[in-house]
């Protein structure tokens, strides 16, 4: 069965790699990442330990920094089975960030007409065996990959792959960005393969999940907001209230850039009405990293 790769418009049509040169800079190397582990700030970490059922339905599981140095953390990710964000590269590793928006700059000049005006980054140090279950982000993406091997799914941006109901949520902050998931979604996938030195690509909002194989892993994975998408996820938050009183709104995919346009501002009234307050605030965590344990997950410790 085919399908669009997205119903949104913009200049990614598909996914697509990229060649990089953050991995020659030395962004990768161990003493580079215990280094950035040990004074990175603790409240910008996310440690998470995802589990899968047999038809690949997700839990989640949430960890704390917890007290390892650097090279301690370090090892408890390369053995274990957590993916670990290092949110706001741009305040917390500078240097990482400025070569990154270089090469950026290359990747976007790939695609006549892709004007970012916004950027944010996140490190991933993920675990040999550790996945990323069915998800989409609110913005554009580029994955500047660095160390290891991925396997990343790209599905179609329809609305049997994506519901705008989901996005809704994600985008008001009332779920996590994980989206309802069936096994026969994978005949409708893009499958790329990811080596050091490339930087991937997939149309904004597109469905994806991610497989390390067999490797620790090291990325950068780059948000990027352009006017469209900003446009839009500000009538999916604007959407997301009407639904929430009741409403049954138009979906972005029939709106047209005016309308689009005036949801987004309305969306900005709405924020700053409080609106809609966020539900992600407050994850109760269950573990911290540990060096020698099953899957590098460790007891909370007081």
């Amino acid at each position: 069965m085919t399908h669009a790769r997205t119903r949104y418009s913009g200049p990614i049509t598909e996914a697509r790699a990229h060649p990089h040169s953050l991995v020659e800079q030395g962004f990768a190397t161990d003493e580079a990442l215990a280094a950035v582990l040990d004074r990175y700030p603790a409240d910008l970490f996310d440690i998470n330990l995802y589990d899968y059922d047999d038809e690949g339905q997700v839990s989640l599981r949430t960890g704390a920094r917890g007290r390892l140095n650097g090279g301690e953390l370090l090892e408890a990710i390369q053995q274990g089975r957590l993916w670990v964000n290092m949110r706001e590269v741009e305040t917390g590793w500078p240097e990482l960030w400025a070569a990154a928006m270089a090469e950026f700059g290359k990747v976007q000049s790939a695609y006549p007409g892709l004007r970012a005006v916004r950027n944010a980054g996140q490190l991933i140090l993920s675990s040999p065996k550790a996945r990323v279950p069915y998800h989409f982000d609110a913005a554009g993406v580029v994955l500047f990959h660095m160390r290891g091997r991925k396997r990343v799914f790209v599905y179609p941006g329809d609305e049997a792959h994506l519901p705008e109901r989901n996005m809704e949520q994600v985008v008001a902050r009332q779920t996590t960005e994980e989206l309802p998931y069936v096994l026969a979604f994978e005949q409708d996938a893009q499958v790329m393969d990811l080596e050091p030195g490339q930087a991937l690509t997939w149309p904004v909002y597109a469905p994806h999940r991610v497989e390390n194989l067999d490797r620790f892993c090291v990325s950068l994975s780059m948000d990027f907001q352009t006017w469209p998408s900003r446009f839009r996820n500000g009538a999916l938050y604007t959407n997301a209230v009407l639904r929430s009183r009741g409403a049954r709104p138009r979906m972005t995919d029939r709106m047209a850039t005016p309308e689009l346009a005036a949801r987004w501002a309305a969306s900005l009234a709405l924020k700053r009405m409080g609106a809609l307050k966020s539900r992600l605030e407050h994850f109760e965590r269950e573990f911290e990293p540990e060096v020698g344990v099953a899957d590098g997950a460790g007891a909370l410790r007081a």
